[in-house]
């Protein structure tokens, strides 16, 4: 398998008001593709920089930072929401009991219902969390 095309990668403030702004990014760059899950990508994408900011070691700094990479590769889409990981040892984990109609904790029950794929990983400068759609 080729490697995925990067399609683009921005760093945004570890803050609520950079929820927006990554998806108006994603949005944009996803136009020139024509995927037939983008709003599905957009919702995913809210979800894991919302979680970004809240709970990791980059939202708890004042300079924080998080990096969100999109790339494309045969019809799948895969997006990375890049941060500075968990001093505390906070792991990514769906949480147990959710459902569609819970009051909270769906973040990444929806980003493992809605995506073909999900995962995250540790890097030296702290932690990717990513999911891929199929174009399929």
């Amino acid at each position: 398998m080729r490697a995925l095309g990067l399609l683009g990668q921005v760093d945004l403030p570890a803050q609520i008001a950079a929820v927006p702004r990554a998806r108006r990014y994603v949005r944009d760059l996803l136009k020139g593709i024509d995927h037939p899950h983008t709003d599905d990508a957009l919702l995913l994408l809210t979800e894991l920089v919302t979680n970004s900011v809240r709970h990791s070691d980059s939202g708890r700094c004042p300079s924080g930072r998080i990096t969100i990479a999109v790339a494309h590769h045969d019809g799948t889409l895969h997006i990375d929401v890049i941060d500075a990981g968990s001093a505390a040892g906070h792991r990514p984990l769906v949480c147990a009991g959710v459902t569609p109609d819970s009051g909270g904790g769906r973040g990444l029950w929806l980003v493992r219902e809605l995506s073909s794929a999900w995962g995250w990983y540790e890097i030296l400068a702290g932690r990717v969390v990513w999911f891929q759609l199929s174009g399929r």
